[in-house]
């Protein structure tokens, strides 16, 4: 494997990732601009890097995790110059399809090579390394890569070409985000008609309506003990993020001419949420706009009396 990793992006998501990466073996050098990014990173044994250059330079991989395209087109003009020749780029930050072929683009004519590999499974499965990885690139660079992101996660995809991990990103949450919005709807529904979130739960989970969203992320109380509903609805995956994934999927349904109705509007309704969601609030929360736009008032398990 690559001995040494520079790791730009030490938040929610890569400061675990680096962890991870620590506990497998590798040397990671990270950096970031929030110094208790950094502080946290280095407890779990990540060096310290003084700029993402000075990473990048001591590097055979350098992995991203930021916040949009701009960041990491601005990260590789700023630290390309620095690395090694043919130094391997690995972008898991979840960006435009555009920004991400932009980037590959420039990571190649700077003599370097490159993938694009966001990610899937939100900060507890960055702690868990239980993510899935779905990348874009050259397979040989897919392979190379393997074993890095395995330490990180649980599964990874070569999706095909430059971009295709971010195609299939948006694509996977564009599901997501229906899903939970179609989930939290028809809890909301059973609330109106005096069924209990369990007993709803109950059928769902083991019938036609069974989805992620459901087991795993259930948006009430109750049925899924570690679900975020339980803990005040702290993420998980916040809401500012999924109203920026589904953001870059009705940007591409639009581009491509696609007719994608429930995909436009979920980034609507999302985009609606976050504005007044708070950072800290999971993505599921939304059955609670539903519910007061409803004008239904929660009792306990969902009952009315």
């Amino acid at each position: 494997m690559s001995s040494t990793v520079a790791f730009v992006g030490l938040g929610h998501m890569g400061g675990p990732m680096a962890a991870n990466l620590v506990r497998a073996g590798y040397r990671v050098l990270g950096h970031d601009l929030v110094p208790e990014a950094v502080a946290a990173a280095a407890g779990a044994g990540v060096r310290p890097a003084a700029s993402a250059a000075e990473a990048a330079a001591g590097a055979d991989v350098v992995v991203s995790m930021l916040p949009a395209g701009r960041h990491v087109l601005a990260l590789y003009d700023d630290i390309l110059a620095a690395a090694r020749p043919a130094t391997l780029f690995v972008d898991c930050s979840t960006i435009d399809v555009a920004d991400a072929r932009t980037a590959h683009d420039r990571a190649l004519a700077a003599g370097m090579r490159a993938l694009d590999a966001p990610v899937s499974g939100g900060v507890v499965g960055a702690e868990a390394a239980t993510l899935t990885f779905m990348a874009g690139g050259a397979e040989p660079e897919f392979a190379e890569a393997r074993p890095l992101l395995e330490a990180m996660g649980r599964k990874a995809v070569h999706c095909g070409g430059a971009g295709a991990g971010q195609a299939a990103k948006i694509c996977n949450n564009m599901i997501l985000g229906i899903s939970m919005i179609a989930v939290s709807e028809a809890f909301v529904l059973g609330e109106s008609l005096g069924l209990s979130h369990q007993a709803l739960y109950d059928v769902a989970s083991t019938a036609s309506g069974q989805c992620w969203a459901l087991s795993v992320n259930c948006p009430v109380p109750g049925p899924v003990p570690a679900s975020p509903a339980n803990r005040d609805y702290r993420p998980g995956f916040a809401a500012s993020l999924m109203a920026k994934d589904l953001a870059l999927a009705a940007g591409a349904i639009r581009a491509g001419e696609v007719d994608a109705e429930l995909g436009l509007r979920a980034a609507e309704l999302y985009a609606a949420y976050a504005e007044h969601a708070t950072d800290t609030e999971d993505f599921s929360g939304i059955v609670r706009t539903i519910r007061d736009r409803s004008g239904i008032k929660e009792r306990s398990g969902g009952e009315r009396p």
